[in-house]
């Protein structure tokens, strides 16, 4: 029986990222994965003085799943309650491609 490989050797090399130490990767976020200051409004509806983009998009779908705030014959519509209301600038009904641009006025940008 021949063997087909007879030798074996890495097809790709480290990544420079899996060599680099924690705490040098965390400070190096940057976009939406960068945690920003929240406006007054923001900051009491998250219970969070800072947040990245990405995690406060996260966090308002999950307390819209947990509320059942779908529009049940139109999922891609929420409805919203007293609290959405106060982020979300007054809005009766949001749809689900609006929440990141509501959103970005909340996040004040760093001097």
């Amino acid at each position: 029986m021949l063997r087909v490989f007879r030798v074996t050797r890495p097809l790709m090399a480290a990544s420079k990222a899996a060599a680099a130490p924690a705490s040098e990767v965390s400070s190096k976020l940057k976009g939406i994965q960068k945690p920003l200051p929240l406006s007054p409004a923001l900051r009491k509806f998250l219970g969070q003085p800072e947040i990245s983009r990405s995690g406060a998009v996260k966090k308002i779908w999950e307390y819209i799943k947990l509320r059942e705030l779908q529009n049940p014959s139109n999922k891609r519509e929420i409805i919203c309650d007293e609290k959405l209301k106060t982020i979300f600038d007054g809005k009766e009904k949001v749809g689900m491609l609006e929440v990141a641009k509501l959103l970005s006025p909340h996040f004040v940008k760093p001097n």
